[in-house]
């Protein structure tokens, strides 16, 4: 082989391996943004990341589905795009913190998060879609009606939430010994096997877990935290995807949707 005809087949070579990467780009790229400009990690599907379980917002039930209040929400987004939302269940640290959005674990999060000035920096919020509060569960009989009752005693929160938070505001204050825990479940379980004394978290989330142990545990205070949900997205990487959420919530809430939702999982039609 002449250099001139070694060079010309390199030159071929080269050639075909750029068309070869610019075609596969093109592929990635068509895979991953919808018609309407929404970008998706995964082509067909709204990849939505949350973390269990935390009914009636999102939990598994008998048959290993996950479902609640927000993957309702979630599937109007998913059926307006032309796709199926997948659930991705993972910790909750790694959802506030914005690290599972800015590298592609999901598209979004629903998780029952707590809009705050600290994640809004980390990530993008929708619209708020529930007013949230905090309140105190314990046993059923147990004499302790607030917070200045648990002096000195054991009190459960859940790692990384915003009921952490205020219970740790207050811990000093109160003489609180908090216990934390890594996900609800864990806490409910502590409360139940009397580690703790009471546990601070959502009350929506006691609401549903007393229905579930009807007489068992009362929710004795509630602390008005002017707490609001939003559905979130990558940090100014997404802002098709986060205007779909917005339409879709308000579309929601105007044609009864939203209110059929929230008396589905909640109980009661949300307050006007």
């Amino acid at each position: 082989m002449t250099f001139q005809s070694a060079v010309r087949r390199a030159g071929i070579v080269v050639a075909i391996a750029a068309l070869a990467a610019s075609a596969g780009c093109a592929k990635k790229e068509d895979g991953e943004t919808q018609a309407s400009g929404v970008k998706l990690v995964e082509k067909g599907k709204l990849t939505v990341c949350t973390h269990l379980p935390y009914a009636p917002f999102q939990s598994k039930d008998t048959s290993g589905k996950v479902v609640g209040f927000d993957v309702d929400v979630m599937d109007l987004v998913a059926k307006e795009l032309g796709v199926e939302q997948t659930i991705v269940d993972t910790p909750f640290e790694g959802i506030k913190s914005g690290q599972d959005l800015n590298t592609g674990k999901c598209d979004a999060a629903a998780a029952g998060m707590t809009i705050t000035e600290e994640r809004q920096k980390v990530m993008n919020f929708s619209d708020p879609y529930f007013d949230a509060t905090q309140a105190l569960l314990v046993k059923t009989g147990k004499p302790y009606k607030s917070l200045d009752d648990l002096r000195g005693k054991k009190v459960g929160v859940q790692a990384a939430t915003t009921g952490r938070d205020y219970a740790k505001k207050l811990a000093d204050e109160k003489g609180l010994q908090l216990v934390e825990f890594e996900d609800l479940a864990a806490e409910q379980q502590a409360l139940a096997n009397g580690q703790v004394e009471a546990a601070v978290n959502d009350l929506p989330v006691w609401t549903e877990y007393i229905k579930e142990h009807q007489g068992g545990f009362e929710v004795t205070a509630e602390f008005d935290t002017g707490e609001q949900y939003g559905f979130s997205v990558k940090k100014d990487g997404n802002p098709e995807l986060l205007k779909k959420i917005n339409e879709v919530l308000a579309k929601a809430k105007q044609d009864g949707t939203y209110d059929t939702i929230y008396e589905k999982w909640i109980g009661k039609k949300p307050s006007a």
